[in-house]
């Protein structure tokens, strides 16, 4: 397999980057640094030490003092945008996650992270009918390039179209059905508000809207009280597109409301909600955007067919060389970007809704005698009255 989301990179400096997306050029690969050695960093391999690089402005920093070789300077000439990349020529070592799991499993491991990541693999495997030597399960995060601690969280990656559904499905089922014998949870509340704790310094939901959204993904959930996340890729040939087929101009960045008519992709990263009757959010249409996408985990299965979103993120023009040009809304890019969804219908149908009740309620307290009989209907009313409208 091409080295795609869920690698690492190790350059020739020692420097370890992560991969992001399935569409990658043919002279480097698109990756954001994560870890650099430092003789002050809390991680340790083979007696040397490294720091993980949290924040986005801190990888640029030091790739701009020391490392300016893995920034394209200009925008690339695909995305549209600057992008962090490796050269493949600069590559030492590429980290695949089949294989890290696979050599976990082959051998008598006492690490506990190690241990959890080959049992929950199993676990999945089995939960899904997929065999374990099928290479379509991995290790990502810390793990893959034995930089994890005790207590670091366990990174899954399930490569492929169809194992992905399956492992998807069968996730659902555990975490829906809950079996004392396997340990495996959704998370608690106090769990949840940490979760959203973390996330909302870049990604600004409400809690309410939070914990409605998290609470129907599988991907983040516990094993044996273990933090897990799984993420879904596709593999590349199953893109639908190589590297330059489609070019991508940036736009502006933009707040969009729209419907979700194909939420087939959602589950994976990058994920990629279809939506129809789209407009700004001033109200302007905006006619010819197609699809809202992201490249980041968080916001993955994040809304289902049929209901209407807002996203805040980057507005881009696609153009092909197959079809016509479009737009797309690409979230995650920046602070700030969010995708919320509310099951309830637009604003005009909202309003018409509330006069249908309002008339069936006068109606009933009118020819039936009494409030009783409408009561319900009326608390339908102010239900509808308070809801918050997309």
């Amino acid at each position: 397999m091409e080295i795609i989301e869920g690698f690492a990179v190790e350059t020739t400096e020692g420097l370890i980057f992560t991969v992001k997306g399935i569409i990658q050029p043919p002279d480097r690969v698109i990756a954001y640094l994560r870890y650099v050695p430092d003789p002050r960093g809390d991680r340790q391999r083979v007696g040397v030490c490294y720091r993980r690089v949290y924040q986005f402005e801190e990888q640029l920093a030091i790739l701009q003092a020391d490392f300016p070789s893995y920034l394209s300077g200009a925008a690339d000439p695909v995305l549209g945008i600057p992008v962090q990349s490796v050269p493949r020529a600069a590559i030492n070592r590429a980290y695949d996650p089949r294989q890290r799991l696979a050599e976990i499993s082959q051998r008598d491991a006492n690490d506990p992270l190690e241990v959890a990541a080959r049992d929950l693999a199993e676990l999945l495997c089995a939960a899904s009918g997929l065999p374990v030597s099928s290479g379509s399960v991995g290790v990502t995060g810390s793990l893959l390039f034995a930089l994890h601690t005790p207590d670091s969280d366990l990174d899954l990656v399930v490569y492929g179209d169809a194992p992905a559904r399956a492992v998807h499905r069968a996730l659902l089922r555990l975490l829906d059905a809950p079996d004392p014998a396997i340990p495996v949870r959704r998370l608690h509340p106090e769990e949840m508000t940490a979760l959203h704790a973390a996330h909302r310094p870049d990604t600004p939901l409400a809690w309410e809207d939070f914990v409605r959204l998290q609470s129907r993904k599988v991907n983040e959930f516990r094993f044996r009280e273990r933090a897990c996340f799984v993420r879904f890729v596709k593999r590349p040939e199953e893109a639908g597109e190589r590297y330059g087929e489609r070019r991508y101009e940036p736009v502006g960045a933009a707040t969009v409301r729209a419907r979700v008519t194909d939420d087939r992709d959602a589950i994976f990263t990058p994920c990629r909600y279809v939506v129809a009757e789209a407009m700004l959010e001033d109200g302007a249409p905006v006619a010819d955007l197609r699809e809202i996408v992201s490249f980041r985990g968080r916001f993955s299965d994040q809304a289902r067919a049929g209901e209407w979103v807002v996203g805040r993120g980057s507005l881009e023009r696609v153009t092909s060389q197959r079809g016509a040009p479009y737009s797309r809304l690409v979230i995650g890019g920046q602070a700030g970007d969010y995708l919320r969804c509310k099951c309830v219908a637009p604003r005009q149908k909202l309003v018409a809704l509330q006069e249908i009740l309002s008339g069936m309620g006068r109606v009933l307290v009118a020819y039936s005698g009494g409030v009783d009989s409408a009561y319900l209907l009326w608390a339908a009313l102010d239900v509808l009255g308070s809801a918050r409208v997309l």
